[in-house]
């Protein structure tokens, strides 16, 4: 591996992710939490909460609680932004070139690893930044201690955030999860990992927070005479009163917990390079398609005399006759037909949605609606509606994307009213969605519960909105993919708040917004869309 390929590898792919612009969404939000992690002495939402306790806001203490908090959302919302590195080679064809020079295959996924920490780097100097900001501006502790303030973003969140990049690599080398799935997956492993990782005895630290823990609950035993009253929680919470300060003395740097970080980078090395085991760097002679004896081969009266078609590959022996017309005789011609256009635009772009999901995936819906309709209506408003409602995520998250995916553009820049594409794609992707959730509506009809009916009626429209609308503004499923499963997962978690679908329920009835807000909301989303197509239709 040379050091010096690998870091000009590592540097171009680095300034070309910071232009983008959900590189500076994902910071934007990161800062904002920074934020909100030194909140007002009188503040009620806070990121830490150490048994009712929180630390007087110096160095460390600001410097632990900003590290924390922008480690857990880049290790979920930076992994949507970083893990598009390989794919973006193939889309541009820059991988084709890779392949035809002599660099090794480790040496690229290194490369492509270095680059996403970078990112991660970039952000957590931002977010360091943010938390010595919020320390002068508390005004608690004025005394600024420059390795009490980075110690934490060095050892803390680096090391994990170098095993998210590591995964993002790793995921696009292994064509199950190159695509949507993997986003999903990452999600709930996320999820996983952040339950898990947070006890002291966990493997290689887990992420620190069992240390942290522990160091926080000897200073408050210390200083108020007993121990911390509540539970060590790490999270954006709501408080009903203020917490109560100590001085904390800092995270202990034991031998072990360092050497456990250290660790965690090179399990991240390993991670990111392991699949040069099996990854074919673009390179066609290492693909699954091989070209078989007589492959390509042009059938005769295909077309006129000694024109071979693109793509063909001449074979010695296989003659290509002359063109003959005869040849397409018998096959359907297209019809040009007048009127009902918009009509056959939403019947064409909701065939497009329903070739999104697979055989399995439609008897999985099927699946899903025959369960709905026997449960009891309460298992059909909640854990049923959840179910189904996060099922064809993937094919929501199209929307709005397919034509530049596809590269098909500038061909639908051509048609003469955006207006009605952008309207058919969007009452598409309501009626999809109606589609896949018909079962739990139909139960909650026949149990009579109509205020559970018109809030999934506000779901129905919500969500296609907000698919679309990400997907135009980002142009990559990847976005609504990242917000989509943290609000559903809000919904799980019983946030009332945040409701757009009727699944939280209170004495039996709906608890969230309703459905008219929910609807209003829909529309707003769609004024926003629209108003993104039509921009870029005009400066076409």
């Amino acid at each position: 591996m040379r050091p010096g390929v690998l870091g000009a590898l590592a540097v171009a792919d680095f300034r070309e992710r910071v232009r983008r612009p959900a590189y500076l969404a994902i910071l934007v939000s990161a800062i904002g939490l920074g934020y909100l992690a030194a909140p007002a002495v009188d503040g009620r939402w806070v990121i830490l909460n150490a048994g009712n306790f929180r630390g007087v806001y110096d160095s460390a203490y600001v410097g632990t609680v900003t590290a924390l908090a922008g480690m857990l959302w880049l290790t979920l919302g930076g992994f949507y932004v970083v893990r598009n590195a390989v794919a973006r080679d193939e889309q541009t064809r820059v991988g084709q070139l890779l392949a035809a020079t002599p660099l090794r295959m480790a040496t690229y996924l290194a490369g492509k690893w270095l680059s996403n920490l970078m990112v991660f780097g970039s952000m957590l100097l931002a977010l360091a930044g943010t938390a010595l900001m919020m320390q002068l501006v508390r005004g608690e502790s004025r005394a600024v201690d420059p390795v009490g303030l980075l110690v934490p973003f060095v050892l803390i969140a680096l090391p994990v955030l170098a095993v998210t990049a590591a995964a993002a690599v790793f995921f696009e080398t292994v064509r199950p999860l190159r695509g949507g799935l993997g986003n999903v997956v990452w999600f709930f492993g996320w999820l996983v990992f952040v339950f898990v990782g947070q006890g002291t005895d966990d493997l290689f630290g887990g992420l620190g927070i069992g240390e942290i823990r522990d160091s926080m609950r000897a200073d408050i035993v210390a200083q108020h005479g007993g121990r911390a009253n509540g539970e060590f929680a790490l999270g954006l919470m709501y408080l009903d009163h203020p917490l109560r300060t100590f001085e904390w003395s800092g995270l202990d740097l034991s031998a072990g917990f360092v050497g456990g970080r250290i660790v965690f980078v090179l399990v991240a090395v390993v991670l990111a390079t392991l699949g040069a085991l099996w990854f074919g760097r673009f390179d066609p002679a290492r693909g699954r398609l091989r070209v078989q004896p007589g492959a390509g081969a042009v059938p005769a009266g295909a077309v006129p005399a000694g024109v071979v078609p693109a793509g063909a590959v001449p074979v010695p022996g296989v003659a290509v006759a002359p063109y003959q017309p005869t040849a397409y005789r018998g096959l359907p011609r297209g019809e040009v037909r007048r009127g009902a256009t918009f009509g056959r635009l939403c019947a064409g772009e909701l065939r497009i949605l329903a070739r999104g999901g697979s055989r399995w995936w439609w008897l999985g819906v099927a699946a899903l609606t025959v369960v709905s309709l026997l449960v009891p209506a309460t298992v059909a408003a909640t854990p049923m509606l959840l179910l189904v409602w996060v099922w064809p995520i993937l094919v929501w998250s199209r929307l709005g994307t397919q034509r530049h995916e596809n590269g098909v553009g500038p061909l639908l820049g051509a048609y003469p009213h955006a207006h009605r594409r952008f309207l058919a794609e969007w009452a598409a992707g309501v009626g999809f969605t109606a589609l896949v959730g018909l079962g739990p509506v139909l139960r909650l009809a026949m149990a009579a519960d109509w205020p559970g009916v018109a809030a999934w009626g506000g779901g129905a429209f919500f969500i296609p909105s907000l698919a679309l609308v990400l997907g135009l503004v980002s142009r990559t499923s990847r976005l609504f993919q990242a917000l989509y499963l943290p609000l559903w997962f809000l919904l799980v978690n019983g946030v009332a708040a945040v409701d757009y679908l009727g699944a939280v329920r209170v004495d039996g009835q709906p608890a969230g917004p309703s459905p008219l807000l929910v609807g209003g909301v829909s529309l707003v989303l769609l004024a926003a869309g629209f108003a993104v197509e039509v921009t870029r239709q005009a400066r076409r």
